[in-house]
């Protein structure tokens, strides 16, 4: 199954956890990466580090905002793909969290994660994919997705991230 969390709120990433322990409790071996956060930057990446041990990789470089950085994002997120295909034989369920923000931003092409989906096409393999802004295309072949839908965050009145709240 393909399973899409997308949408401009809060709780992707959020989602993606919760889905992969959903997976886990249902004794399925799940490996879960990110594309866009750094090592050791929130919460749920020490949990899932303990948790999945090698099935846990976030290779990002943190969000893209110059263009000057491209290149470095653009390998960042070449190895957290080629990581992610590299764990598909051994996972009944591949989460690639933030793989729309790095399709959005051109870091990967629309070739790279249709590859990606197809190669997860087994039966009884599941991939999910997170970010905002999923193209149609994907919307398409996806069989689940889910978009969410910020009404109210306080980041618009000028109040910082908190620990355990956004990251």
């Amino acid at each position: 199954m393909l399973i899409v969390y997308t949408g401009n709120g809060k709780g992707k990433t959020s989602a993606c956890v919760g889905q992969a322990l959903r997976a886990m409790g249902q004794g399925m071996t799940v490996a879960f990466g990110q594309f866009m956060k750094r090592d050791n930057q929130s919460g749920e990446q020490r949990v899932l580090k303990r948790l999945l041990g090698s099935f846990f990789f976030a290779g990002g470089e943190g969000f893209f905002r110059h263009e000057k950085d491209r290149a470095r994002h653009r390998a960042a997120a070449l190895n957290t793909l080629a990581w992610g295909k590299n764990m598909l034989p051994g996972a009944d369920m591949l989460v690639l969290d933030e793989t729309l923000y790095a399709l959005d931003a051109a870091l990967l092409t629309k070739g790279e994660v249709e590859n990606l989906a197809e190669a997860s096409g087994m039966p009884g393999r599941h991939l999910v994919l997170s970010g905002r802004n999923a193209p149609d295309w994907l919307i398409r072949v996806a069989d689940i997705v889910t978009e969410l839908r910020e009404i109210k965050h306080p980041c618009h009145d000028g109040v910082i991230a908190a620990p355990g709240i956004e990251f």
